[in-house]
């Protein structure tokens, strides 16, 4: 255990997302969101572990509730708050043919009310819920939606950046990728070119984010003075048997699949990484194609991607262990071309997600290693927490010792490594909708008891507030 301070400008936050917790999913002219969509069409999620509200159709009811939302966050003594901006709510087709001044009104009510009391925005533009409409003819898949999305920013740069200093471009755009157009187990919920559509979505949101980085970097940044980047999610991988070549390359694949994927253009070299590169063209070849699966980038699209970042955002939670697996020659798919299988250990805590087990000494080295593979940019974490599965208990002992021991890997990181980490942030604010999980998996640091229509929030025990006060863990 390690104690210390932060540097102390430090930034502490707390974050959410439009369709997990505002709900007036149709309230005042918005639009229908992909969302919307996949949880309204019946056999699209598992419905028994959802129930029937497993919707955002109300949710916390965030959208109606701007003056509560404010008054948890004074409580929790946050210096920002991370929320995004609902694309359908604003511009209900998509499209700048009509902009709905309603739902554009209830983000300037938030953001004034966070501003008086005295707690900085972090706008994320897009935390996965397209509109439907564009969906429609193709979403991401579609590169038109790169210029949508460019008009969609510059909407909000206009009407919101005077007030807004932090900008997210791009919410883990892997997960939009890969679970959206491969696995298809979040909206839209396509699956049926798992070995092509993730890598063209993943193409077009590169491109997307850059052209958003350069439309604020040119047209807005003198006259607003803030920041914009992108966020991309990442678990630390080691190897499964520390001694094997073939493990150790197995956890290296896994990083530069998963967050080497985006990272790479972006901060590195303006293209993907070679792992990638190498892997998807033997594949693709070996299938008979004439060329890799894997999208090109044309040289000024090369030039056009590479630096667009003021920071590098980064959501973490859990690390693997990872092995090496061949997939037969004939599939096509992400995890084919991957050829990772990942485990855990059977000695870590588990959380109420299957896929969380609380590992800190990940979040360490995860943070190193972005330092020693990115030229050590400025990092923020925008998102890390833990869920649980039980019942309400005010005394939520193992969030408080998630937050303990992960914030304090955080602090070795940033004094011991020389990290240049500038902020964190805790998801989430309050219970809310897990996705396809539905409401039983909670990372709220306030309790929602969805059962009751009122929705009363309480806040958990979760100690999130004395870390802030003392700014990390000084030596008593």
């Amino acid at each position: 255990y390690f104690y210390g301070t932060f540097p102390e400008d430090f930034m502490w936050g707390v974050s959410s997302s439009a369709y997990q917790i505002e709900g007036g999913w149709d309230a005042d002219g918005k639009g229908p969101s992909i969302w919307d969509n996949f949880t309204h069409v019946p056999g699209n999620i598992n419905n028994e572990l959802i129930g029937n509200d497993g919707t955002g159709d109300v949710a916390c009811d965030s959208y109606h509730r701007v003056e509560e939302d404010v008054e948890m966050l004074k409580s929790l003594k946050v210096s920002h708050y991370r929320f995004s901006i609902s694309w359908s709510r604003v511009l209900p087709d998509g499209t700048t043919r009509y902009i709905n001044e309603k739902g554009l009104n209830y983000y300037e009510r938030l953001i004034d009310a966070l501003l008086a009391a005295n707690i900085m925005p972090q706008v994320t533009l897009y935390h996965w819920d397209l509109p439907q409409a564009l969906q429609d003819v193709g979403g991401w898949e579609n590169d038109t939606t790169i210029q949508r999305f460019k008009e969609y920013a510059e909407v909000l740069f206009q009407t919101l950046g005077d007030k807004v200093k932090f900008w997210i471009t791009l919410n883990e755009p892997y997960n939009t990728a890969y679970l959206g157009y491969g696995a298809g187990t979040a909206a839209p919920g396509v699956s049926v070119r798992p070995g092509r559509a993730p890598y063209a979505v993943g193409h077009n949101l590169l491109k997307a984010h850059a052209e958003v980085w350069h439309l604020y970097n040119e047209t807005y940044r003198a006259g607003q003075g803030g920041l914009i980047s992108i966020t991309i999610n990442s678990d630390w991988a080691e190897p499964r048997n520390p001694h094997s070549q073939e493990d150790i390359g197995a956890a290296r694949r896994f990083l530069q699949f998963l967050l080497g994927w985006f990272a790479h253009p972006i901060f590195k070299n303006s293209d993907y990484n070679e792992v990638m590169k190498r892997r998807i063209r033997e594949r693709s070849l070996a299938q008979g194609l004439s060329k890799s699966r894997l999208p090109e980038f044309t040289e000024s699209e090369k030039q056009r991607i590479k630096g667009t970042y003021d920071y590098f955002g980064l959501n973490h939670y859990t690390t693997v262990l990872t092995y090496n697996i061949n997939y037969s020659k004939g599939v096509m798919s992400y995890d084919s071309d991957r050829g990772v299988a990942t485990v855990t250990d059977r000695s870590w805590l588990n959380s109420g997600s299957l896929w969380l087990k609380v590992t800190p000494f990940g979040f360490r080295k995860i943070l190193r290693w972005i330092k020693e593979e990115y030229n050590n940019p400025p990092i923020y974490v925008t998102e890390n927490g833990v869920s649980e599965r039980r019942a309400f208990e005010f005394n939520d002992t193992w969030r408080i010792h998630y937050y303990r021991i992960y914030i304090n890997e955080a602090l070795k990181a940033t004094v011991l490594d020389g990290v240049n980490l500038r902020g964190y942030t805790a998801w989430t604010l309050m219970d809310n909708l897990e996705w396809a999980a539905g409401y039983e998996e909670k990372f709220g640091l306030y309790h929602v008891n969805f059962s009751d229509p009122a929705l009363p929030q309480r806040p958990k025990a979760s100690y999130y507030s004395q870390i802030i006060n003392c700014n990390g863990f000084p030596d008593p």
